[in-house]
């Protein structure tokens, strides 16, 4: 991870903790072959990724058809909302330049071989794979609601065309069972003994080991065979949160939103799967909900009708660079998530108590957005800006962790009041 410059820290930034004469393991030799770059934090170890924690939400569909629309309309407010929610600003005992841990994990379990990445020529692999398996999406699913357009999967989609026309002679229609046989490009990380013999009839557990280990920033969930537990899809890019009261909040915000996309069937929340990988990048910088634009549909209740099947240039005029305080809360131009989800709440009936709970998630929500309170990571990196011992050369002390350490706690269980951070009133 890019290193965080600050007024003392040495240019060009070199670890020095980085053992690079150690020959103890085989790995060893990586870091002076060029693995530690200048300026960044070097991190070799599986563990620094799937270290981090995350706030993921699942959600369950009436249906397949429904099912498909949440996971299409919810990959798109993906980074604006990891924005919201950035919490990740120090990694090895460093202030990183990034505020969020997506693209750690992404390289911790990128397992792709120099084949796969392109760097050889095919020989014993089978595809050149351009994404970790930890990443956004390659591909839309589609559904009934007719919003759908094949320009908007503008990614090139590599995927097992054997596993495609099984499906296909199966029934199974061609942009789901693209999705299906991009799951089986990749090799299973975990294999189990015991589970090597399974009856599919009943199980899933073969399906799963490719599916669970794809993680991406939706993810679709078919019911397990034999099950009361329907059709899902799993929400996955935000951050955890130093409080509950912050994490009821994205929860519920996520929720609501998902069941306003159900119910307002003509939101149209498309845009091409590339622009969605850009948003993702820019939602890792830092203080980017503050200071990033977005790629966002311009008007999200257009149908396009009056735009002509495969007109590229009228599609690329539905998209425009919004900050994250347009897209949630909205402008005179654009209508905002929020908005939506309140019209949403207006048609439901709500106990009074119910009702005011839920305006303060969406007051926290507004505030993340329009900048009046600090994501998790604005108000770590200020903190230990701040502290006594801090040299202003990035370095994160041990004395410096602990005393962060001890007032997350504190703001966690109501001891240290934060309205900078959650709002007034929301101690926890």
């Amino acid at each position: 991870m890019p290193i965080f410059h600050d007024l003392n820290t040495p240019r060009p930034f070199v670890d020095p903790t980085i053992p690079y004469t150690r020959d103890l393991f085989p790995e060893d030799k990586e870091a002076r072959e060029g693995a530690a770059l200048p300026d960044h934090i070097y991190m070799d170890a599986m563990g620094f990724g799937m270290g981090c924690c995350c706030l993921q939400i699942t959600l369950q569909a009436p249906n397949v058809d429904q099912a498909r629309r949440l996971y299409d309309q919810l990959a798109t407010v993906g980074a604006v909302m990891m924005s919201l929610s950035a919490s990740s600003p120090v990694f090895r005992g460093y202030l990183a330049d990034v505020d969020c841990r997506w693209n750690v994990i992404s390289a911790a379990v990128d397992d792709r071989t120099r084949e796969e990445r392109g760097l050889e020529k095919l020989s014993k692999d089978r595809f050149v794979i351009p994404k970790s398996r930890y990443g956004t999406i390659d591909t839309f699913l589609g559904s009934s609601d007719g919003h759908f357009k094949p320009e908007y999967n503008d990614l090139e989609l590599v995927y097992d065309k054997d596993i495609h026309q099984h499906l296909a002679n199966n029934g199974i229609d061609d942009l789901m069972a693209k999705h299906v046989s991009h799951l089986f490009i990749r090799d299973p990380l975990v294999i189990f003994k015991e589970l090597l013999e399974q009856d599919d009839s009943v199980s899933a557990d073969h399906f799963e080991n490719l599916q669970s280990t794809n993680w991406q920033n939706v993810r679709f969930k078919p019911p397990p065979p034999n099950s009361p537990i329907g059709w899902r899809v799993e929400f996955r890019p935000l951050e955890v949160q130093v409080t509950d009261f912050e994490n009821a909040a994205f929860s519920v915000f996520t929720v609501l939103l998902a069941r306003a996309i159900l119910a307002f069937g003509d939101l149209n929340l498309y845009i091409p799967v590339t622009k969605m990988d850009i948003n993702m990048e820019r939602a890792h910088s830092r203080d980017a909900v503050l200071r990033e634009k977005f790629f966002f549909r311009r008007n999200i209740y257009a149908d396009d009708s009056s735009s002509e099947a495969g007109d590229g240039e009228a599609e690329e005029d539905q998209v425009a660079e919004m900050s994250a305080n347009e897209i949630i809360n909205g402008s005179p131009a654009f209508v905002g998530l929020i908005p939506i989800v309140e019209m949403y709440l207006d048609t439901v009936a709500l106990s009074e108590s119910v009702r005011r709970k839920i305006d303060s998630y969406i007051a926290f929500i507004r505030g993340r957005a329009d900048g009046s309170l600090m994501t998790a990571a604005a108000w770590i990196r200020n903190f230990v800006r701040s502290h006594a011992d801090y040299a202003f050369d990035s370095v994160v002390s041990a004395e410096i962790n602990y005393d962060l350490v001890v007032a997350l706690d504190d703001i966690a269980h109501g001891r240290r009041l934060a309205p900078e951070l959650v709002g007034e009133g929301n101690t926890r």
